[in-house]
């Protein structure tokens, strides 16, 4: 008889970790863990990882599926009439320019900065026109920074978010783009419980690093189209992950390892039909936001909510999943956009790397942050 050896290891995989369930979380645990298995049909070499973002909420305490809602953007945006200025961070670390967007109407009082990391082959200014976050800074009266990578430390001018160095705080590029942060917050009146960071596919990579690694400095994250932190190690490991979504290691890297000084809210946006960045690497950024948040708050069971949003024409449809804890606003929020591919959901057809389908991938970022500031004891 012949054996199929990707079964057997599938099968040897599976009980692993159904035992790794019993130790952390339970009898219970693994045995729905066990029970969804042979729901899916027969075991293959692609089982799903028993430490799902949708496992652990469940096991914890499920939450009816009700229907949050997304407030309507507006019908259009104000121009960006404010300051478009050029500027430059030098550190022992290393130097990059960077340029800020300062609203029409600021004045004196404090206003929240995002920071914004833009993908590979981009600049702030493409990047700027193709996310039109500064129109809608405009609209909401918030600084935009937007650090600009340099040709020569990536040759596609991508964030080098899969190499060990550039995954720490105060090394490498983490440390250059923190310094801007800071840089801003010296020169200008910046309210410092609410300073964010967002970023697309590399810029989104690293704007999950920098939560991870800066967790003192941003009130929360959004990564559109991006990776989880610390799993690739190299060139080769990156282009795998980006490919199948898959870990290449039996656990997570040392820069994800490490419990955070705090879990930071994050947003994570995708389209199913990303033909760059497998969407299962957003799978794996809220599993990894889910087990920070269960880590620094045990007492607090996360509970979740969707939203099936159906498309309609000239608009994607999405499914939004909404992870709360008690009466608190949603800590973790994921949209999986249905038919989007590798850009920046609700854009400018005149930036690179744009669906101008929608849902607005900045108006759901700014709404998300608007819920977040700084903790008290973390200021």
């Amino acid at each position: 008889m012949k054996v199929d050896k990707a079964n057997i290891e599938a099968m040897r995989d599976a009980m692993r970790q159904a035992t790794q369930l019993i130790r952390s979380r339970g009898p219970i645990a693994a045995t729905k863990f066990i029970q969804n298995l042979f729901r899916s049909g027969p075991l293959t070499a692609d089982i799903p990882r028993a430490n799902s973002a949708e496992q652990f909420v469940e096991v914890l305490d499920p939450l009816p599926a009700r229907e949050p809602q997304v407030p309507e953007p507006p019908a259009t945006l104000p121009q960006d009439s404010g300051q478009f200025v050029s500027k430059r961070f030098s550190s022992a670390v290393g130097s990059r320019n960077y340029k800020l967007y300062v609203p029409s109407r600021y004045a004196s009082t404090p206003l929240p900065l995002i920071v914004m990391l833009h993908g590979c082959t981009q600049d702030p200014d493409d990047f700027s026109i193709g996310t039109r976050a500064n129109r809608w800074a405009e609209s909401k009266q918030v600084m935009v920074a937007y650090p600009e990578q340099i040709q020569r430390a990536n040759a596609h001018r991508c964030w080098n978010w899969f190499r060990p160095l550039d995954q720490h705080a105060d090394r490498g590029e983490p440390a250059i783009i923190a310094g801007i942060t800071q840089q801003v917050l010296g020169e200008y009146r910046i309210d410092p419980t609410r300073v964010y960071v967002a970023g697309l596919s590399a810029g989104g990579a690293m704007a999950a690093i920098m939560g991870r690694a800066y967790p003192d400095l941003f009130a929360a994250i959004g990564v559109h189209s991006g990776l989880p932190v610390g799993v690739a190690r190299d060139v080769h490991s990156a282009l795998a992950l980006m490919k199948t979504g898959r870990l290449r290691h039996a656990a997570r890297a040392d820069a994800a390892a490490t419990t955070p000084g705090r879990a930071v809210p994050t947003i994570v946006l995708h389209g199913d039909a990303d033909q760059t960045v497998n969407p299962a690497n957003a799978d794996r950024l809220i599993e990894n936001a889910v087990e920070d948040f269960r880590k620094m708050n045990p007492s607090a069971p996360l509970q979740s909510a969707v939203q099936a949003v159906e498309a309609r024409p000239g608009a994607h449809g999405y499914r939004r999943t909404i992870y709360t804890a008690g009466n608190t606003a949603g800590v973790i929020e994921q949209l999986e956009i249905h038919g989007a591919g590798h850009a920046w959901s609700g854009g400018d057809a005149d930036g690179s790397y744009t669906d101008v389908q929608g849902p607005d991938a900045t108006y759901l970022m700014l709404e998300f942050f608007n819920r977040h500031v700084m903790p008290a004891d973390q200021r």
